[in-house]
């Protein structure tokens, strides 16, 4: 009887797990309005995801990047196009702005204390929005043409408060150091 319960509780336990990890797998996420991308990558800090549309003719990238974050908090995700890291970055930031809509822009990060303002980038960027559900943020946007280059230094990021729409600075422990790296769009 004893071996019995043990193994229905063992079961109860892996079973869970298994639905665990497949919910948190970026491959079997649904989003909203029939939004659907071919590639994803779970990103290794701050509980994020990109998932994106490689088009080779045009070499634009459809995206959506999401990260756990709670409604008053902040998200964002960018491309650096002259090195690795945040400064030179050029970024696609979300939260929910003063009267309680999502808002998405892009700004510049040209120091360690950027202002966080609306900014054109260096490289094409169209289709830009964000929204809200379940705990977290999720940026849209369609970047490029990337021309000849697939692979791209990329950075993401969340903080936890905005003042007068303007995301304030993010914490400075070790996971938001090192949320960059580098993604080849045309990686399935």
């Amino acid at each position: 009887m004893a071996s019995s319960s043990t193994s229905k509780l063992l079961f109860c336990i892996l079973a869970s797990l298994f639905l665990v990890s497949t919910a948190q797998n970026c491959s079997n996420y649904t989003f909203t309005a029939n939004r659907s991308f071919s590639s994803c990558k779970e990103l290794p800090y701050l509980e994020a995801n990109l998932h994106w549309n490689y088009n080779s003719s045009s070499t634009k990238v459809s995206l959506a990047y999401r990260a756990k974050q709670d409604s008053k908090g902040w998200v964002a995700w960018a491309v650096n196009p002259t090195g690795r890291g945040m400064v030179g970055s050029q970024a696609l930031v979300a939260f929910h702005n003063s009267n309680g809509s999502m808002i998405a822009y892009t700004t510049q990060l040209t120091s360690y204390n950027p202002s966080m303002l609306k900014a054109n980038l260096t490289f094409q960027v169209s289709y830009v929005s964000a929204e809200y559900s379940n705990n977290e943020m999720t940026i849209f946007a369609t970047i490029g043409p990337l021309g000849n280059r697939t692979t791209v230094n990329h950075v993401w990021q969340t903080g936890s408060s905005v003042s007068s729409n303007i995301p304030e600075m993010h914490p400075l422990s070790s996971p938001h150091l090192r949320s960059f790296g580098e993604i080849d769009f045309q990686t399935v």
